[in-house]
């Protein structure tokens, strides 16, 4: 992006969203990069000093797939979902919990915001129940039972701790943890884990920071991005072998956060300058804008 907003254009968005929370997911490939993480801690900084909660939530599997191979580990996704065995759960504790949360918590300070590193093990934040087998159609379009192994499917947010650190005000840095029914430990998709703590919090906006320009209406064409969808459309693409790999289950958390009550999502590139800013404090807008229903998009041009 070559162009600040100003405040004048941003001021219908100010007024509609300052005092409400936004929870933004950043994926793992994101992180990879210390200018890309560095760019994304100052826009939510930006705002956070606009009067926006944030709450921001983790992925990390690039930098776990690393790991896996430095340790001779082996990795596989069905799907889009990681299988989890034990020794991979203990290193995506030491690499998610330990080194990229430390990393963003570190890159907010420096943007001059307080921030907070926690994993949904801390303080109950996120309660799960193991996933049992199931089956899943793979990107091959062949449906197999699939053992996920240490994964779980969130049950409940302990809402009441984000509104303390909300309150502070700290913007908290979540690592997608959850706490299982026997005190275990369990791996939960960070798509997944923002959706739902965007519903628990009845967030006004859930953002995808990703590393591609939006939703593509074809996965070969990078300017095929779509300004706006709905459910509709996206299960339509989907069904036509459209969204694969990781986009399924971006999709899943999607329809989660819009089915649970958010009014908006978005999907936006997180390697673009201001891209975020551009997203919510524009009418045009930078990435895809997701609603329940065509219905749904508002006539007045607030994003």
């Amino acid at each position: 992006m070559d162009r600040v907003i100003g405040l004048l254009d941003a001021m219908p968005y100010l007024r509609a969203y300052s005092g409400q929370t936004f929870v933004v997911k950043v994926g793992g490939e994101l992180l990879k990069n210390n200018r890309w993480r560095d760019g994304i801690a100052t826009e939510l900084a930006v705002l956070h000093r606009l009067g926006i909660k944030v709450v921001l939530v983790h992925g990390g599997g690039p930098q776990l797939d690393d790991a896996a191979r430095a340790a001779g580990v082996e990795s596989e996704r069905i799907a889009g979902r990681r299988i989890t065995t034990p020794e991979l759960l203990d290193l995506a504790i030491a690499e998610w919990r330990g080194r990229l949360s430390t990393a963003f918590v570190t890159a907010l300070h420096l943007a001059g915001e307080r921030a907070i590193g926690l994993s949904g093990l801390d303080g109950g934040l996120l309660r799960a129940v193991r996933r049992p087998p199931r089956i899943t159609t793979d990107d091959a379009g062949e449906r197999r039972t699939v053992d996920y192994g240490l994964v779980g499917d969130v049950r409940e947010v302990r809402a009441d701790v984000l509104h303390a650190l909300l309150a502070i005000p700290v913007i908290p840095v979540i690592t997608p943890l959850a706490l299982g029914e026997q005190g275990e430990a369990l791996n939960v998709n960070a798509d997944t884990v923002a959706a739902e703590i965007a519903v628990a919090l009845k967030a006004a906006k859930l953002v995808l920071l990703t590393r591609a320009p939006g939703i593509l209406e074809n996965p070969d064409d990078p300017a095929s991005v779509l300004h706006w969808t709905d459910l509709h459309e996206l299960q339509q693409l989907l069904e036509q072998g459209r969204l694969t790999g990781g986009m399924r289950p971006k999709l899943d958390g999607i329809r989660r956060a819009l089915q649970g009550g958010v009014p908006r999502v978005h999907v936006v590139d997180g390697q673009e300058p201001q891209a975020l800013l551009v997203e919510v404090l524009t009418t045009e807008g930078s990435g895809t804008l997701v609603v329940t229903e065509a219905d749904d998009m508002p006539a007045e041009p607030l994003r």
